[in-house]
């Protein structure tokens, strides 16, 4: 078993990557909670895959479980599933001294998070991620919470869990969209910081997770230890981010993926650091012929005032200050602040 340490001062915990892991689900959990009840929240697509294993693994450890599930998709990532997980934990007689346990994607690891986070004002929350992307990335930090109509994550707060269990063998059911939704994210790690990973995805005929897994969450730990609240170096995690996040919010969050988005979004920051004369193209070119080779778009369809009123509500807009992630070379990377016209402006030179 690999285990990574998320080392925070105040609310540390581990991560733990086996394949099998799930079996052992309920023993991790016992070790990390003084709670023996725990609310097992998944979706309607990871649930009747996982969910029954992940129950039996708990009561085999002592907890007694309730299970829930709601509709699989960002459209339900809403105020109201969380206000159902809300009415649901609350008839069930839950406390603040039981613990929610979420299994799914980053979805679920949001919304149950979210819940864990405010209801009783805390209680003890595992990340059991089942996606790629959730894998590698937003199952670790703390970041919960609810989409709003006017725009992504808006609803929310950091509440690190008590453990992170990625047990690699979920991968074997997940489809190949978000496996390829997921890659992005690890594209992105790679160009952040590790450019041993771009170039095993360049040479691999099939990615090795048993080396990708670990690479990326021991970079994300390390960033979330340098900057738990995400108003520093944690920053970095962002880029394609904001064009991302706004060609998503653009399409509805039901034209593309968000790993879709991100690697759109990736190399469109990469056009403009070319257009502002920051970088030559051979990044950006090595960038798009690695995501065509996964399988991933190069290039989003969206309208200018679209974009700019989903920008307009990035929650990661500090006043009228944008802060967009530029990559000037693998593992050379820095957090630029411009206001949204001109980001808006150095986006329309590169159409």
């Amino acid at each position: 078993m690999t285990t990574i340490p998320v080392a925070l001062t105040a609310n540390g915990y581990q991560i733990r990557v086996e394949r099998g892991l799930l079996s052992q689900a309920g023993e991790e959990i016992a070790a990390v909670t003084k709670a023996r009840r725990a609310a097992l929240i998944s979706d309607s697509q990871v649930g009747p895959l996982y969910a029954a294993q992940v129950k039996e693994s708990l009561e085999k450890a002592g907890f007694t479980v309730h299970t829930v599930d709601f509709p699989a998709g960002e459209a339900n990532k809403t105020d109201a599933t969380l206000h159902m997980l809300y009415d649901v934990l609350l008839s069930w007689g839950m406390t603040r001294g039981d613990a929610v346990v979420a299994l799914g994607g980053g979805v679920v690891g949001d919304t149950a998070g979210y819940a864990a986070a405010t209801l009783f004002r805390g209680m003890d929350c595992i990340q059991i991620p089942t996606s790629l992307m959730a894998q590698v990335d937003s199952s670790v930090g703390g970041k919960t919470g609810v989409d709003l109509p006017q725009g992504k994550n808006l609803l929310g707060a950091f509440y690190q869990p008590r453990a992170v269990l990625v047990d690699p063998a979920c991968l074997d059911t997940l489809p190949q969209r978000e496996i390829r939704g997921g890659l992005a994210e690890v594209v992105k790690y790679g160009l952040l910081s590790d450019e041993s990973i771009l170039d095993h995805l360049e040479q691999a005929q099939q990615p090795d997770y048993g080396f990708l897994l670990p690479a990326c969450l021991s970079i994300k730990a390390r960033l979330v230890v340098e900057d738990e609240k995400d108003t520093g170096e944690r920053r970095l995690l962002n880029f394609g981010h904001t064009l991302g996040h706004g060609y998503e919010a653009a399409g509805g969050y039901t034209a593309c993926t968000h790993g879709e988005a991100v690697a759109a979004g990736m190399v469109d920051m990469l056009k403009i650091e070319e257009a502002q004369g920051l970088i030559g193209p051979e990044l950006r070119l090595r960038v798009e012929a690695l995501l065509e080779k996964l399988g991933l778009p190069t290039h989003m369809d969206c309208g200018r005032e679209a974009l700019s009123a989903a920008l307009g509500r990035d929650k990661k807009n500090q006043g009228k200050a944008m802060h967009p992630v530029y990559v000037t070379a693998p593992g050379k990377a820095y957090v630029a602040s411009m206001s949204r016209e001109e980001l808006l402006a150095l986006w329309e030179k590169t159409r």
